[in-house]
């Protein structure tokens, strides 16, 4: 057994590291290699990550398992891809877990330690996985994110859950927020904060051509553009930039300002391989859309834009040219500030006000204008880095001064209390057996952070009420003794009497399938429907394109109305409940059968250029909408198991992929064959070969001549023939 003096050495030396950093000597100080839990609230690149790993390394040499719980898909990766290349070669079996919400993944059971997204670790709590116990360590990277309403209350659930289960340390890591020691009061963990940055961060507001950095110096410019000028004084220096714009169409615009600005300084051997990364990216889809033309226009240039509108595989193919150096200057929306290890030596933000529902256009929150900031330089690389905002008025640069550069950021608060997110960590909660009643449940939530920040959980209370009479009446539990009699016939009496609340067996699938409870009725109602009369595809599409998972739908513009009235007229037989048009949800169906439309068009075959240009639906977005119709298409194929309606079953296999693909339904065989898309399977029938039967019997040669000799080969080698 190593001793923890070895251990910290051995941590270092995989890291590159001589020494323990100020914030890494606190931690350790305070006894992270001991039984304690931990909050670190510390700046952006401060070695936060290296406490956790110390830890980590000690309970696994203990014979216990790491659960290392991070936000987004991108950074788990990244993340796993670190911790393996430094710690396999000591023995440490390292792992990463981020799709497919419907599997216990029993294959983690071999593994010490476990990267993973808070949405996937709730899955595999609901799916009863068998080593929960041995876990010894959890690390809630990002912590701060509890305040987010998309991804904080299911991290503070499976804290919450968790630590009920199998009570193992607790080390969360955050950025420098106003109320991590309430936080730490609520894990039960020793609290540390700490302003300590190994890069020092000079902040600065520019406004009238008068950089002023915090303390330090003033900058004066000389241009008419501050932002070239900035950008143009980093270039010099051999350094990199990061800029942030509130909008995608921002983040497009000023990449192709900056790109035609800097051009004629690369030199010749940039200039190479910058055409090659721009090619890659341009063909990176089968039709390159006018986006991936942008893109590739913007990257020979030296400079790319980064949002969710782009691809996954063209972000990782910009972020690695980044990281390589060869990519000069970055334009993104503010995500890109969340996790992903993309440093500069300069940032600069151009937008402090974004447009927000019922507000209009209001400031950014300091939280989130401190973590574009935390962007600035790169340990191994620089000794400073400089953040700078840029005030487009008087009143923004005052505001940006007082609240961004001097100001302290926000406290993080629970988002737990919303009805939505209640409704489906209830149904878990139930279906799982950790909670076999109200009173459970209350004690339950009673435990979370919104209980421990807010001291009153009656509203919540009242909610959780609501929400067992709903599951209740969708069939999903069952309260007890109240099934069995007509005694008590109020809401009141059900939930005074909910003493046994227990998972049907249709409710139990509904949490593993990880879905709303709502959207599983309207499934399950569909089906009932569309089991007595045939609808087609499009009417597939739509009930999917109807629940909530599917939102935000698309916005609707004047065009759109033109072909949705004849769409309409056409399909009405293969739409469920259609509202009247004075109804309050008819805008929002009128949405999802755009959005049904357009999956559609995908599984005609219509390119990503064309869906872009038609409906203005970029690359990215495209998948992420294929990827949630898949789920809900197998949701409401597993429904249809359980609830005996085989009839539908072949359609909904067919149609998951024909959306899989982007194919007619003529091509399903074709792209059976490994290495065969949407674009050569459309090849080989428009050659006249309908069937593998028949493409089994093309000659070698002829089949050569209509998909290349490589595909030819592997076509026939796949059929069989040597």
């Amino acid at each position: 057994m190593f001793s923890d003096g070895e251990i910290v050495k051995k941590v270092l030396e995989v890291s590159g590291f001589s020494g323990l950093n100020p914030v890494q000597n606190l931690a350790l100080k305070k006894g992270v290699l001991s039984k304690k839990n931990m909050v670190v609230a510390a700046p952006t690149a401060s070695g936060k990550t290296l406490i956790s790993e110390m830890a980590a390394i000690k309970t696994i040499l203990q014979g216990k398992k790491v659960v290392y719980i991070v936000p987004l898909r991108a950074l788990a990766t990244e993340k796993y891809e670190e911790f393996k290349k430094k710690y396999e070669p000591l023995g440490v079996k390292v792992a990463v877990s981020i799709g497919d919400y419907d599997s216990n993944d029993p294959w983690l059971a071999r593994y010490d330690w476990i990267i993973i997204t808070s949405e996937k670790l709730d899955s595999l709590l609901r799916h009863g996985i068998n080593w929960v116990e041995n876990i010894g360590l959890v690390v809630a990277d990002e912590v701060h994110l509890l305040d987010s309403p998309e991804r904080g209350p299911t991290l503070e659930v499976i804290l919450t859950r968790i630590n009920q289960v199998a009570n193992p340390r607790i080390i969360a890591l955050s950025a420098t927020i106003n109320n991590y020691e309430e936080l730490a009061k609520w894990l039960d963990a020793e609290a540390i904060k700490s302003d300590f940055r190994p890069v020092k961060l000079y902040k600065g507001l520019c406004y009238k051509n008068i950089i002023d950095f915090v303390h330090e110096k003033k900058v004066l410019l000389n241009g008419d553009d501050p932002l070239m000028e900035i950008v143009d004084k980093t270039l010099s220096m051999g350094k990199q930039a990061l800029v942030f714009a509130s909008t995608r169409k921002g983040a497009e615009s000023i990449a192709e300002k900056i790109g035609k600005h800097i051009k004629d300084n690369l030199n010749e051997n940039d200039l190479n391989t910058l055409k090659k990364i721009s090619d890659e990216i341009l063909h990176s889809l089968e039709h390159p859309t006018k986006q991936c033309e942008r893109l590739a226009r913007c990257v020979e240039m030296g400079v790319a834009f980064h949002h969710a509108g782009e691809t996954n595989k063209q972000r990782k193919i910009l972020e690695d040219s980044f990281r390589s150096g060869i990519i000069k200057v970055i334009t993104a929306t503010p995500t890109l500030a969340f996790g992903l290890n993309l440093p500069a030596h300069t940032v600069i933000i151009k937008d402090i006000k974004r447009f927000a529902p019922f507000k209009g256009m209001d400031y950014l929150p300091v939280l989130e204008i401190h973590q574009m900031l935390g962007r600035c330089g790169r340990p191994k690389y620089d000794k400073e880095g400089q953040g700078i905002i840029l005030a487009k008025n008087q009143a923004e640069a005052e505001y940006a001064w007082e609240n961004y550069i001097l100001g302290e950021p926000e406290k993080i608060y629970s988002k737990l209390g919303v009805e939505p997110v209640l409704r489906v960590h209830v149904l878990a909660l139930i279906a799982s057996g950790v909670t076999t009643s109200k009173k459970d449940l209350m004690e339950f939530f009673s435990k979370t952070f919104y209980a421990f920040q807010y001291r009153d959980i009656s509203q919540i209370e009242k909610k959780i009420e609501k929400i067992i009479m709903l599951l209740r009446d969708f069939g999903f539990i069952t309260t007890g003794y109240i099934e069995e009699t007509s005694e008590f016939k109020k809401a009141s009496d059900i939930i005074e009497h909910a003493d046994e609340l227990k998972p049907t067996k249709i409710g139990k699938r509904v949490s593993e399938l990880y879905i709303d409870p709502l959207t599983a009725n309207h499934l399950i109602k569909s089906l009932e429907i569309i089991s007595e009369r045939h609808i087609n595809d499009f009417g597939l599409l739509n009930i999917i394109c109807r629940c909530l998972e599917m939102r935000p739908l698309p916005s609707l513009n004047k065009k759109d109305f033109e072909y949705l009235d004849e769409l309409m007229n056409k399909e009405m037989d293969n739409l469920l409940n259609v509202p009247r048009e004075w109804d309050v949800e008819y805008d929002d169906f009128l949405r999802s059968v755009k959005l049904a439309y357009v999956l559609y068009k995908w599984i005609e075959e219509t390119g990503e250029d064309k869906i872009l240009d038609d409906f203005n639906m970029t690359p990215g977005e495209l998948r992420a909408r294929l990827d949630n119709a898949d789920w809900l298409l197998y949701a409401i194929q597993e429904l249809a198991l359980l609830l005996g309606k085989m009839k539908i079953l072949k359609d909904i296999r067919k149609l998951r992929l024909r959306l899989k693909y982007g194919i007619k339904e003529e091509l399903l065989p074709f792209v059976k064959l490994k290495g065969i898309g949407r674009v050569k399977a459309r090849v080989i029938y428009n050659s006249g070969i309908k069937t593998l039967s028949e493409l089994r019997k093309v000659p070698l040669e002829s089949l050569e001549k209509i998909v290349g000799p490589k595909t030819a080969r592997n076509i026939k080698e796949q059929l069989g023939e040597s």
